[in-house]
């Protein structure tokens, strides 16, 4: 661990009394106090207000101070505050600062087993399992179920989570003292720890261990037992992207913690026709030259439960190419009621290849003749042209349209004296 200097987080010397410490301690806490201060930075207040508190808890305590002076913050690393030293406790220290204690901070109570977190009689909850579930464009519009296997930790039946057989008696504890997790500072920049309850590892998080013979049978002490069962994901139709489908109750189970949730994250599909734009649906058709200006009447795209989508347009009403055509009440299907978005349908008109047909007198009789606007000019160049360019270029040369002359220009300069 990297050492923390606590002196200046408290900002006093290291020759300060317990008094000033006390003082320091005091100004320090209430200014960093999370309800205190405005929404955006209670995070950040709740982190210097336990790193504060930390810091008064091994420097008011004379022994702690000592060992402190000496071996700096490795002197605490080996089960953390709570493990090995008896320093003051923050619940009782706050009490007396302020009246209240760790309990009265949301999110910094402490639960069943000194865990923090909780109010008393509540159990702390269990981490949530969450997962990134890929979903087709087709079942985000019919919706669908999922069944999917699952393997998670379930409190022993045997024991009921306890670990020892009937009647044993279990032992607190070395290596958490009972508390069932240990304490320890970890820095997070410069001049700035925060204070992190880590799980014993030795009971479990239980606060205490069986002797071998003294074991479950079933679980050998672990509390817990692994369940594999089948779970049923129901995907409503007109889900979309990062929504999120809960299972209550279904992660881990562990002793002393009501049980998490495991949450799948929906995560939409890219499909090869259709795009989704909210409660709308988009996709490019193709039409012919001829379709264009004759009219059709055919599918022109397979919709997402297997419908074909026709259209009838008439001859005489020409379709130009990037028109957008809008099909009401054929867009993705609403979570309430029975509302539909929109279709919409971009035109993207296909011409023909060069030297598609010889009888161009033809064409120019039975296409209408366009009179364009005459434009005069004198003289008249006759220019090459680049037949497929790209509008992105405009622009795109930047400076390099400046006279080249100018590099080699001299500016004004001062006659020397």
């Amino acid at each position: 661990m990297e050492d923390v200097d606590l002196y200046e987080l408290l900002g006093v010397s290291k020759t300060a009394s317990k008094i000033e410490i006390k003082k320091a301690y005091h100004k320090a806490a209430l200014s960093s106090h999370p309800d205190k201060v405005p929404a955006e930075e209670r995070e950040e207040a709740e982190i210097k207000f336990k790193a504060v508190s930390q810091a008064y808890e091994i420097l008011y305590d004379d022994e702690t101070r000592e060992q402190y002076d000496r071996s700096g913050m490795s002197a605490f690393e080996k089960g953390g505050m709570g493990g090995g030293t008896d320093g003051v406790d923050l619940d009782d220290l706050l009490a007396q600062m302020f009246g209240m204690g760790m309990g009265g901070m949301p999110g910094m109570g402490r639960g069943p087993g000194g865990m923090p977190g909780g109010r008393p009689g509540r159990k702390m909850r269990g981490k949530d399992v969450v997962h990134q579930y890929e979903v087709s464009l087709e079942d985000l519009y019919k919706g669908k179920t999922v069944k999917l296997s699952s393997t998670r930790n379930k409190l022993c039946s045997a024991c009921n989570g306890i670990g020892g057989k009937d009647k044993s008696r279990p032992k607190k504890c070395a290596n958490c003292d009972g508390k069932g997790w240990n304490q320890s500072l970890r820095q997070v920049g410069p001049g700035l720890v925060t204070q992190e309850q880590v799980p014993c590892s030795n009971c479990r998080m239980t606060g205490h261990v069986f002797r071998e013979k003294d074991r479950c049978r079933k679980c050998k002490g672990a509390c817990v037992t692994e369940e594999k069962k089948v779970l049923e994901v129901y995907i409503p139709r007109g889900s979309k992207e990062g929504d999120k489908i809960v299972l209550e109750g279904e992660a881990d189970e562990q002793p002393g913690y009501e049980t998490g949730d495991i949450v799948f994250i929906l995560q939409e599909k890219e499909h090869e026709v259709l795009t989704r734009v909210g409660p709308d649906l988009s996709a490019t058709i193709k039409i012919g030259l001829l379709e264009s200006l004759t009219g059709f009447s055919r599918v022109v795209v397979k919709h997402l439960d297997g419908r074909g989508i026709q259209l009838t347009h008439p001859v005489g009403e020409f379709l130009r190419n990037g028109q957008v055509l809008k099909i009401t009440g054929e867009g993705m299907p609403h979570k309430k009621g029975e509302g539909k978005g929109d279709l919409y349908l971009v035109v993207e008109i296909v011409f023909p290849e060069k030297g598609w047909t010889p009888d161009v007198e033809a064409i120019k009789a039975a296409l209408p003749d366009y009179k364009p606007e005459s434009i005069t000019g004198e003289p008249v160049d006759e220019h090459d042209y680049i037949r497929e360019a790209n509008l992105e270029e405009i622009g795109g040369e930047d400076e390099s349209w400046e006279d080249e002359d100018d590099d080699d220009e001299e500016g004004p300069q001062c006659a020397q004296q």
